[in-house]
């Protein structure tokens, strides 16, 4: 699931969650930060890309099928030497956050996290950081739009009643696509 790495400045983060929707709104939220980004759904193509590409930062899902968010912390770990790792989970409890920590991960968040929230967890902060980068609000309504998809699975029609618009309305803003930095 590697991708061509465009030339950015920002430290190379691996994205692992099994749900692409959120993986891939993730991952271009990072992008537009200026981090080079690389992604993968599960326990073995996280592997895969870490030996390959030796990224120096991870964001992983707690839960995803087959082998889980902790034991991939550990892997992790062990294959690439000084990773640090931010455990994100919809489903957070004291027990798995002490789990993830002991495990190797620096920091624990419950989804939904913001991205100043997760970025802010990789320098030790809790509060949001404060990197010079505001997004515009069409960038801020299609991450909305996007993350409130991925919870209905898809369903357009589902997606449309818990944002309070019309379906037709929710197709077209689908139909243009995500806004460019900066509009």
């Amino acid at each position: 699931m590697s991708e061509d790495l465009p030339a950015q400045t920002g430290a190379l983060t691996m994205v692992v969650d099994d749900d692409p929707a959120f993986r891939q709104t993730l991952a271009r939220a990072l992008r537009r930060r200026g981090y080079q980004v690389v992604v993968a759904e599960d326990y073995p193509s996280a592997l895969v890309e870490c030996r390959e590409w030796q990224p120096e930062r991870a964001i992983v899902d707690l839960r995803m099928p087959g082998r889980g968010g902790i034991e991939l912390v550990e892997s992790l770990v062990r294959s690439c030497p000084g990773i640090r790792i931010v455990v994100l989970t919809g489903f957070g409890s004291i027990d798995t956050a002490v789990e993830a920590m002991r495990a190797g991960a620096i920091h624990y968040l419950t989804k939904p996290s913001e991205i100043a929230e997760i970025l802010a967890a990789f320098e030790g902060r809790d509060a949001p950081s404060k990197d010079g980068y505001t997004p515009s609000l069409a960038e801020v309504e299609w991450d909305h739009i996007q993350r409130v998809l991925a919870e209905c699975a898809g369903n357009v029609s589902e997606a449309a009643r818990r944002l309070g618009m019309h379906r037709r309305s929710l197709q077209r803003k689908l139909a243009r696509g995500e806004p460019e930095e900066g509009s």
